[in-house]
């Protein structure tokens, strides 16, 4: 297994404060604080000990633009989350269960049951590649590049996890339906 590089591991520990404060003020100000940048330079850290790249030339720039990117990610799944929950709120009222209807809250239990049992059947790659796609908002490349598989693996996985807990899922509603 390759080691990360001394000059990597040098620069990393020596402008790690200088490296938080590129993510906090750099392209994706707007969007982040200090705890967040922070954690985007952490979690840089931790990936490059997990699995280190080959040495590049110039640590610091090669560094910078991983953090950078790794911010840009952030905010984009954050973005994405944030318009998944506004969506929500412009749903017409009988979509949304009424909180005080004990029948309505008990089939949206069921319901979520359902799909985590679903979810949890599938095989684990495909149960993986499912969650951190469809609960969790990871990008398919960020998922290939996570488990160290193609990202044609991942499409493959995903399209079968999805297809089988359609089917589950509307299996036990019909089951569920029928007297």
């Amino acid at each position: 297994m390759p080691s990360l590089s001394f000059p990597l591991m040098a620069t990393l520990v020596r402008h790690y404060e200088e490296l938080v404060a590129h993510v906090w003020r750099g392209p994706v100000a707007r969007w982040s604080d200090a705890a967040m940048a922070r954690e985007v330079v952490h979690d840089v850290c931790a990936e490059l000990i997990e699995r280190p790249p080959a040495p590049p030339r110039t640590p610091l720039a090669f560094l910078r633009t991983v953090c950078t990117r790794r911010a840009i990610d952030r905010c984009r799944i954050e973005q994405r989350h944030a318009r998944w929950v506004d969506s929500a709120d412009t749903l017409p009222d009988a979509a949304l269960p009424a909180a005080h209807d004990p029948a309505r809250i008990l089939e949206g239990r069921q319901r979520l049951a359902l799909l985590a049992d679903c979810i949890h059947a599938l095989p684990p790659r495909q149960r993986d590649v499912f969650a951190m796609h469809r609960i969790h908002g990871m990008a398919q490349q960020d998922i290939a590049r996570h488990l160290g598989i193609s990202l044609k693996t991942v499409e493959k996985h995903l399209a079968l996890g999805t297809a089988a807990c359609r089917r589950a899922l509307d299996q036990a509603l019909h089951d569920l339906a029928a007297p």
